[in-house]
């Protein structure tokens, strides 16, 4: 890490909170040099100060009074890179109370320790507790690297320097005898102060360290895990032209060699004594060292947060002396797509940190303030329709799901069948149709959603003709018949007898069904019916003032006349000889839809529809 005159950079330039993509929210202020922030499993973040503390402050920034742990008297920080610079907890810290530092002590020379959080205060640490896991000789006072962190596979990793000065001139990241320009991989569970994992790659080697993870790291500036895939991320300082980031994919097998001090980023460096360029890893992405664009990588974290739906599953890092914050995320061809998402044209942005949430942190070394990142415009809106209960009816609801964004939401819905009735955030009330729903945020940001509300599947329902019935689907408690829009009967069974022209619907109603409109059926008459068996026909229908019969064979009975309710509107008796005929004058009778039964004198009984219409057709 490059410290170099932070001081007056940060005076000539305070920490800007306004970006293009991202949004830098002050959480806590009052921090001296803050250079890591770490969460435990809980609610609360970790701030470590470089001069020896780490303090305690809640997610709405609230800072406890008492630091969690104190060796400010144990801690050299009097160098720009010096000082307590890294802290992981254990994955049991919950219940084993272990937690692990990596600090430069009063002799200049590193140490990773274990202390133990008290028994009695959940917010403090016994300082006196300390376990000295390994110690690092430094031959120069810069390029101490600082980070740990604990892998999914419960293995502390430490990202140790190449030692110092510029250049590598010991070449010790090379070395395999040397921890320096290392990451280290310990078991600290098995063994007192550490075991070595069965499965670290040079675990049986002679000729490599025990201990050793992977090579050719200059100063790896902060690590992180991915927390949902596992993947592993470096942000590696370079010397003076090429910054790198690293990233090394879950279920790696270890022993990888990143390549300083035979390579800068992707452009070789010094490659005396050094091998193929195939036996060296290259970094996923390098950008230059310019004063335009950046001296120092600060690695940060894969967003796997809920509240910046914009930034998930992108790895957000920085660089110190510009403050240019980007995003690495996969191209979906192998490789990799660098984003700029501000340029806040400092030097302040230490160390990132991600809490419980997955939420994201970045620490402002000189103005000593925590900032949690957010995205102007992080508004994410879902809608999901539900249906009608019915075709004709406007009960449909849809249910908005926010991601994102600030309060006061605002939201504006156009499309369907009619506009929204119910206030936010639900929308209720609506006909069958397809709506786009418009969210608004308190920046202006906003974000569209469609749903459709949907008609439910139903039973088919249809009308059809046998001659003169007309059939409807069974199922219903009463049929409503319709002859030209007008009702003409109502009934319990699925069928009307169609005794005159027209066009005829039906509405079912009852059941477990909603109420149906079937299609329309046309009936066409001659004007002369038959009623079956009968050797009768009448004619014309409709009726203006009187109705004809006659007689195809002999025939005796009487013709009935019943409205629909079934009441008696009179009768005709009727003798009639083959092929005679005989008027039957209805002017008295009340237009209007009729029934007209023939009861002859052998029990024949028969029936059809009539029509008295005082029109004449």
């Amino acid at each position: 890490m490059k410290f170099k005159l932070f001081v007056l950079v940060v005076s000539l330039f305070p920490a800007l909170v306004f970006t293009q993509d991202i949004l830098l929210e002050p959480v806590a202020t009052g921090f001296s040099l803050p250079v890591d922030v770490k969460h435990a499993g809980d609610d609360r973040l970790f701030v470590v100060e470089k001069a020896g503390r780490i303090k305690i402050m809640d997610l709405d920034g609230n800072v406890l009074p008492t630091p969690f742990i104190d060796i400010d008297p144990i801690v050299n920080s009097t160098a720009n890179e010096r000082g307590l610079l890294g802290l992981a907890f254990h994955p049991d810290f919950a219940n084993n109370g272990h937690f692990f530092v990596n600090y430069t002590g009063n002799d200049g020379n590193t140490r990773i320790s274990r202390f133990t959080r008290s028994t009695t205060d959940l917010n403090v640490a016994d300082p006196n507790s300390e376990l000295v896991l390994l110690m690092v000789d430094q031959p120069f006072s810069n390029h101490n690297a600082g980070d740990l962190a604990f892998g999914p596979d419960g293995y502390l990793y430490i990202g140790l320097g190449d030692g110092g000065s510029g250049g590598d001139p010991g070449n010790r990241s090379q070395n395999p005898k040397e921890k320096l320009g290392k990451m280290l991989r310990l078991d600290v569970d098995s063994a007192i102060p550490y075991g070595i994992p069965t499965d670290n790659p040079f675990a049986q080697s002679a000729d490599t360290l025990p201990e050793i993870w992977a090579l050719g790291m200059r100063n790896p500036w902060r690590i992180s895990f991915d927390r949902m895939t596992g993947d592993f991320w470096i942000g590696d300082v370079g010397q003076d032209k090429w910054e790198e980031v690293d990233m090394e994919p879950a279920g790696s097998k270890g022993g990888l060699n990143y390549g300083w001090r035979c390579y800068e980023g992707f452009v070789p460096y010094n490659t005396s004594g050094c091998g193929p360029e195939n036996t060296y890893v290259p970094p996923i992405h390098a950008y230059q060292n310019t004063n335009a664009v950046g001296c120092s990588v600060t690695g940060g974290y894969v967003y796997r947060g809920s509240k910046q739906p914009s930034l998930y599953g992108k790895y957000i890092y920085t660089d110190y002396c510009t403050g240019i914050f980007w995003s690495l995320a996969p191209d979906g061809l192998g490789g990799w797509t660098n984003t700029e998402l501000a340029n806040l044209n400092n030097q302040e942005f230490a160390a990132f940190g991600e809490d419980v949430n997955g939420e994201l942190y970045v620490a402002g070394i000189g103005t000593g303030v925590i900032y949690h990142i957010t995205t102007p415009c992080s508004l994410v809106a879902n809608a999901v329709g539900g249906s009608v209960s019915c075709p004709d009816t406007c009960d449909g609801e849809i249910l908005m799901e926010i991601n994102g964004g600030c309060p006061p939401l605002s939201y504006m819905i156009t499309g369907g069948g009619n506009p929204p009735n119910d206030p936010w955030p639900g929308l209720t009330d609506l006909c069958a149709g397809t709506y786009s729903i418009v969210i608004t945020d308190c920046n202006g940001c906003t974000s569209e959603a469609s749903a459709e509300v949907v008609i439910p599947d139903q039973v088919p329902f249809s009308l059809d003709l046998a001659g003169d019935t007309l059939i409807a689907t069974d199922g219903f408690l009463t049929y409503d018949w319709y002859l030209a829009d007008t009702l003409i009967g109502t009934t319990m069974e699925p069928w009307w007898l169609a005794g005159y022209a027209g066009t005829y619907y039906v509405i079912a109603e009852g059941g477990n069904d909603c109420p149906r409109l079937s299609n329309t059926v046309d009936v066409q008459l001659t004007g002369l019916s038959g009623f079956k068996e009968s050797g009768l026909f009448v004619f014309p229908n409709p009726v203006f003032d009187r109705m004809t019969i006659r007689a195809e064979e002999g025939i005796q009975g009487e013709l009935i006349l019943l409205d629909i309710a079934g009441r008696e509107i009179g009768r005709k008796q009727v003798m009639l000889n083959a092929g005679d005929q005989v008027d039957w004058w209805l002017a008295d009778v009340a237009s209007g839809a009729y029934f007209l039964r023939w009861q002859s004198k052998d029990g024949i009984s028969v029936g059809q529809g009539v029509l008295i219409s005082r029109k004449n057709n």
